[in-house]
């Protein structure tokens, strides 16, 4: 009787085994199925528990849900304690945005008026990586797989300054001139997700308020960073430590720089003469970087609504200047240029305000949509 104790221990074992395998395969699927039931865009950090750091202008967390409850939980997350702003689609309707105070995470009510038995909620960063990020972390509805039958659509990057964060274009509840500078972002509401929107294409926003080709709006590319040095880096700063996967494959690239290389500055820190060799070297430059990381997209390069007069013929020059450096490149798909028209923009310090961004959308539509379906 003796001999038979081992072999029972070892099978109790064995049996132990297989039960805590079996578990955390049915652990380990939950999770996998639980974290489909997000959808994510734009640049962001998953994180654990369906929990994400929404890092980028207009960065995406959306999820499904059943039942008239639901509250969500955000957090601003930075260096130093400050508020920050999200925009919220509920179902299709646009919310409006939402103001999460400096702390800890808070609970927010969404409010669902809507009869229908299942409801989709849609939560934008409206601020952009400077002002550090937004947890989204959970929510008490009860979330369920989508229902939303999966399209492949065409990707849309735009690469930019604050025209293309939307910084001030939403005056709305804050005038400009009041607040903190950031008050009036609200990337949701940008020309990029506008236009993209109306394409039925997914977009994600690469852009820096006060960012330039070779050097910033106050700044000769001696103290801060120019988009060269950021565009590789997720949060789109100097912390080399966290790189983008670029796994958002982009069929165009639309790239809008040249407003803050061309400004004046404060008019009070020196400010040496625009170098048009610095500018459309660097371009070239970065360009390869944008080829190295999506070999396959089209480049569309974009004037400035703030730029016009001389300083818009010496942009146009320029950007005539880099894409003559790409014409015998056969392993890429020819580069174009937009031009604006001529716009005196109505938001904060003389940028478009949400008006001005479905003018620009209106703009490039017809344009953008040859060139993303052309044969």
């Amino acid at each position: 009787m003796l001999n038979k104790f081992p072999k029972l221990m070892f099978l109790n074992k064995l049996r132990f085994a297989l039960v805590l395998l079996l578990a955390m395969n049915v652990s380990a699927q939950q999770k996998q199925e639980s974290s489909s039931y997000y959808t994510l865009s734009g640049r962001v950090n998953p994180l654990e528990n369906n929990q994400v750091l929404l890092i980028g202008s207009a960065a995406l967390v959306a999820f499904e849900f059943t039942g008239s409850t639901c509250a969500i939980s955000l957090q601003s997350v930075d260096g130093f304690e400050h508020h920050n702003y999200v925009s919220l689609v509920l179902d299709g309707q646009y919310l409006g945005r939402l103001r999460i105070e400096k702390g800890s995470a808070q609970s927010f009510p969404i409010q669902v008026t809507s009869a229908k038995k299942t409801h989709r909620l849609e939560v934008y960063k409206a601020t952009e990586a400077a002002n550090g990020s937004v947890l989204f972390a959970g929510t008490t509805a009860q979330v369920i797989p989508s229902k939303t039958k999966i399209k492949k659509k065409k990707k849309i990057e735009f690469i930019g300054d604050s025209i293309t964060c939307g910084m001030g274009n939403d005056s709305n509840p804050i005038p400009c001139g009041s607040g903190e500078w950031y008050d009036q972002h609200n990337g949701y509401l940008a020309y990029g997700p506008v236009l993209s929107r109306r394409l039925d294409a997914d977009y994600l926003l690469s852009s820096v308020s006060g960012i330039g080709m070779y050097r910033n709006w106050n700044d000769e590319h001696l103290e801060e960073a120019i988009m060269p040095d950021v565009y590789e880096n997720l949060h789109l700063n100097k912390d080399q430590s966290k790189s983008y996967d670029f796994a958002f494959q982009p069929d165009l690239v639309s790239i809008c720089l040249g407003t803050n290389d061309l400004s004046d500055g404060d008019g009070k820190k020196p400010r040496l003469p625009f170098n048009e060799e610095k500018y459309v070297a660097n371009y070239i430059d970065f360009i390869k970087t944008v080829y190295k990381h999506s070999p396959n997209t089209r480049i569309v390069l974009l004037t400035s609504p703030m730029v016009s007069g001389d300083r818009n013929v010496t942009l146009v020059k320029c950007l005539k200047k880099v894409i003559q450096a790409f014409e015998t490149d056969k392993g890429h798909k020819p580069i174009a240029l937009f031009e604006f028209q001529p716009m005196s923009p109505k938001g904060c310090g003389y940028h478009p305000d949400t008006n001005d961004d479905k003018v620009m959308a209106d703009q490039l539509l017809p344009y953008f949509k040859k060139i993303l379906y052309e044969k």
